[in-house]
C-alpha cells in the first residue's frame, strides 16, 4: 500500500499531505466508517515521546492527553477534534477539515489586513481562547500560521493545539527543547517560569500587530535578538496598529498581572467595531520599574490616531518573577535559554564542515549578501560568481534550529546558515557567498540551499525571472517550466529544467528547484544531478524538502 493511501486504525485512509510542521504532518483523509473527509495529524516520533517500537500507552500518552483536553473545547472558533488513535505505535489526531488557508498564507499572498478585519480576527480568537482557558487549556503557540480562514464562510478557526498544555506548563520541555514560536511567546514564558492564560493574550497582541503590519514587532535576525526584544527591548507597535493601540498596549504588557484580560480586550475591540474607534483613555501607562523609577505613561495625548506616523515605543524592562525572594535578570535567563538550545546542533555543523575545492568554509554564523532580484541560478560550487550585494541578511545562529528526524541512509544536519535538513550519508558541505551545498562523494549530485530576503513579487515572480535568465546562467538550458505550488501551506514555486552542465565531463543534468517565502525570508532548495540519476536525485530532493526546518 502506498504512503498516500495508508489506512490507519482500520478507518482513516490518508490521501494527500496538506502540510508538515515542527509537531507533525497533516493529511487530508477519508473517514471510511462515517463517509466524511477529515484532517489527520500524524505526530512525529520525537514529539510523541517515542517511536514505532514504543508502547502506545507510554510514547503517545502525553500528546493524546493534550488532544483529549483540546477535544473538550467546544466552540465555533476552535478546531473540532474528532478522534485520537494510535497506529503502529504512533499517535494520530483526527480533526475537522477546514476548507481554506491559514492567516499566515493570507498575509503572505495579499499583505496586511485592514483594522476592521483585524478587530474581527481578534474577537474570534479571544472567544476561542476564553473557551479553552475556562477548561484550563492553554494554546501556547498562537500565531498567524495556526489560524485558519474558512473560504466559504469566512469563519476563523484556531487550530494546532499540538503543543497545548494544561495551565501551569513551562516553555522548556524535559528534553531542553523550546516550546512555541519565540516571536509570539510571552516574556514570562521566555524566562522559563510557569505561565497561565495571560501568556496566550500576549501572543494575541503580537498577532494583531503582525496582521496589521505584515510582521511581528519582535522580528529579529537571530533567536538571541528575539529573546532580547521580547524580554527587555522597547516595544514598538507598528503605525498601522494606532487605531487599536489601547488594546495592543494592554496585551503587550510585560507584567502578566497588569496585562489586560480577555474580557477587557473583547470590550475594547467591540467598541471599535461598533463606533470605529477605541477610547484613548483606555490606554494604560507603562509599569513602574523595580528601581522605583517610572517611564513616561502612554497618556491619551501620546496615543496617536490612525493618521499618525507611528505608534510610541513602550519601555517595560521588568525583572523576572521572584522565587524565594531572589530576583533573576531577564537577559541572563534569555542567555541561558540560548545556550541550552545550542546542544547537538553545533556538533552536527562541525561534522559537516567541509571544503569541496572552492575554498568556501562554514562558520558558526555568517552574514549572507544578496542581490535579491532573482531567487537563484544553478551554480557549481567551484564556479559561483562573486556577489553583487545590495541587501544584507543576517542568518540566525544554529542554536535556533531544531534538527529533523532523518530516515535511514540520511543524516540530520543543523546548518550554520540558519536551517536544518536531512542529507544523504557521505555528502560533504561547502558554501559560497550566496549558497550552501551538500555534494555527493562522486560530486555527481548536488543539494543546494539559499536563504535571502523575500522579494515584492514573491517566490513565483522570482522563479519566473530565474527561468527567463536560464539560457544565460545554465549552458544548454531547455525544457524549463515554473509551476505555482505550495510548501507547508505557504505559496511556493517549482522550477524544473535540463541543461548541459558546466563542463563536458559533467554531461547533461536535470535540476529540481522549489522556492517559498516564510517569515520574511525566501527559502530556495534544489537538487541537481546527471539526467541518468534523476530518480535518485528526486528522492534526495523529497527528503531534503520534507525535513527542511528554517530557523525560528
Amino acid at each position: 500500500m502506498s504512503e498516500e493511501s495508508r489506512l490507519i486504525a482500520g478507518r482513516y485512509r490518508l490521501l494527500d499531505r496538506l502540510g508538515r510542521g515542527g509537531m507533525g504532518t497533516v493529511w487530508r483523509a477519508d473517514d471510511e466508517l462515517l463517509g466524511r473527509r477529515v484532517a489527520v495529524k500524524e505526530l512525529h516520533p520525537e514529539d510523541a515521546g517515542g517511536g514505532r517500537n514504543s508502547s502506545p500507552y507510554s510514547s503517545a500518552a502525553a500528546p493524546l492527553r493534550e488532544a483529549r483536553a483540546v477535544a473538550r473545547v467546544k466552540h465555533p472558533h476552535v478546531i473540532v477534534v474528532h478522534d485520537v488513535v494510535v497506529d503502529d505505535g504512533l499517535p494520530y489526531i483526527v480533526m475537522e477539515l477546514v476548507d481554506g488557508g491559514s492567516l499566515a498564507e493570507r498575509i503572505a499572498r495579499g499583505g496586511p489586513v485592514d483594522v476592521p478585519e483585524a478587530a474581527r480576527i481578534g474577537l474570534a480568537l479571544l472567544a476561542a481562547l476564553k473557551a479553552a482557558h475556562q477548561l484550563g487549556v492553554l494554546h501556547r503557540d498562537l500565531k498567524p500560521a495556526n489560524v485558519l480562514l474558512e473560504e466559504s464562510t469566512g469563519r476563523i478557526v484556531l487550530t494546532d493545539f499540538g503543543i497545548a498544555q494544561l495551565a501551569g506548563s513551562t516553555t522548556i520541555t524535559d528534553g531542553g527543547s523550546f516550546v512555541g514560536s519565540p516571536e509570539y511567546t510571552a516574556p514570562e514564558r521566555m524566562q522559563g517560569v510557569r505561565a497561565g492564560p495571560e501568556s496566550d493574550l500576549w501572543s494575541l497582541g503580537v498577532l494583531l500587530c503582525a496582521v496589521l503590519s505584515g510582521e511581528s514587532p519582535f522580528r529579529r535576525d537571530s533567536l538571541g535578538g528575539i529573546l532580547h526584544a521580547v524580554v527587555e527591548d522597547e516595544i514598538r507597535p507598528p503605525a498601522q496598529a494606532a487605531p487599536l493601540l489601547p488594546v495592543v498596549l494592554g496585551l503587550l504588557e510585560r507584567d502578566p498581572e497588569r496585562r489586560i484580560g480577555a474580557g477587557e480586550a473583547e470590550e475594547l475591540l467591540r467598541t471599535y467595531v461598533t463606533t470605529g474607534s477605541v477610547p484613548l483613555s483606555a490606554a494604560r501607562p507603562a509599569p513602574t520599574r523595580k528601581d522605583n523609577t517610572s517611564p513616561a505613561p502612554a497618556s491619551p495625548a501620546s496615543v496617536p490616531d490612525g493618521s499618525a506616523a507611528g505608534a510610541p515605543a513602550l519601555r517595560q524592562p521588568v525583572a523576572a518573577p521572584t522565587s524565594g525572594g531572589r530576583r533573576r535578570a531577564p537577559l541572563l535567563v534569555a542567555a541561558a535559554l540560548v545556550a541550552a538550545l545550542a546542544g547537538a546542533a553545533g556538533a552536527a555543523a562541525v561534522l559537516f564542515h567541509g571544503d569541496d575545492g572552492s575554498g568556501a568554509q562554514a562558520g558558526p554564523s555568517r552574514t549572507a549578501a544578496s542581490s535579491a532580484p532573482t531567487a537563484r541560478t544553478e551554480q557549481s560550487p567551484a564556479n559561483a560568481p562573486k556577489p553583487n550585494p545590495t541587501v544584507t541578511v543576517t542568518t540566525p545562529p544554529v542554536a535556533s534550529v531544531k534538527k529533523p528526524v532523518a530516515p535511514k541512509g540520511y543524516l540530520s544536519v543543523a546548518d550554520p546558515g540558519g536551517f536544518a535538513l536531512a542529507v544523504p550519508e557521505g555528502f560533504t558541505r561547502s558554501q559560497d557567498d550566496k549558497r550552501v551545498y551538500y555534494v555527493a562523494p562522486d560530486r555527481g549530485i548536488r543539494i543546494g540551499v539559499r536563504v535571502q530576503n523575500a522579494t515584492p513579487d514573491g517566490s513565483l515572480g522570482a522563479m519566473r525571472r530565474s527561468h527567463a535568465d536560464g539560457p544565460s546562467t545554465n549552458p544548454g538550458y531547455r525544457d524549463g517550466k515554473v509551476t505555482p505550488t505550495t510548501h507547508n501551506g505557504l505559496p511556493a514555486a517549482l522550477w524544473e529544467f535540463t541543461w548541459n552542465g558546466f563542463s563536458e565531463a559533467e554531461g547533461d543534468r536535470h535540476t529540481i528547484d522549489i522556492c517559498w517565502d516564510e517569515s520574511g525570508r525566501m527559502y530556495d532548495v534544489w537538487v541537481s544531478a546527471p539526467v541518468g540519476r534523476a530518480d535518485e536525485a528526486r528522492r534526495h530532493f523529497d527528503t531534503a524538502l520534507d525535513s527542511f526546518t528554517p530557523a525560528g
